[in-house]
């Protein structure tokens, strides 16, 4: 059975850090391409970073490029999200998501296994 948790969530001040986790189990986050996706209040979802497994490529949603991180860690087979400079439009909830590809597509019709979410509050 394929499962995705989140953790890592919190409230923090504009400007501050956070690093989000995601555990998989069921497959192995590096034979699929892997996203992050945030939801903001009373907006629709956004997928932020995404990497492939065919080729490692990474990719940005252009308002988090330099100040967010994606990697993943195939030994614990855990995808993470570091995230810098948080501003106040960041808050949302996070999810990471699983593709059916080896490649981000870019659409989020693609990612058939989804986390429950965490909370990122950015707020002073």
């Amino acid at each position: 059975e394929v499962q995705l948790v989140e953790s890592g969530g919190g409230l923090v001040p504009p400007g501050g850090s956070l690093t989000l986790s995601c555990a998989a189990s069921g497959f192995t986050v590096n034979s699929y391409a892997m996203t992050w996706v945030r939801q903001a209040p009373g907006k629709e979802f956004e997928w932020i970073a995404a990497i492939n497994s065919i080729d490692d490529k990474i990719t940005y949603l252009d308002s988090v490029k330099g100040r967010f991180t994606i990697s993943r860690d195939n030994t614990k087979n855990t995808l993470y999200l570091q995230m810098n400079s948080l501003k106040p439009e960041d808050t949302a909830v996070y999810y990471c998501a699983k593709d059916v590809e080896e490649y981000f597509s870019g659409r989020l019709t693609t990612l058939n296994y989804w986390g429950r979410g965490t909370q990122v509050t950015v707020s002073s």
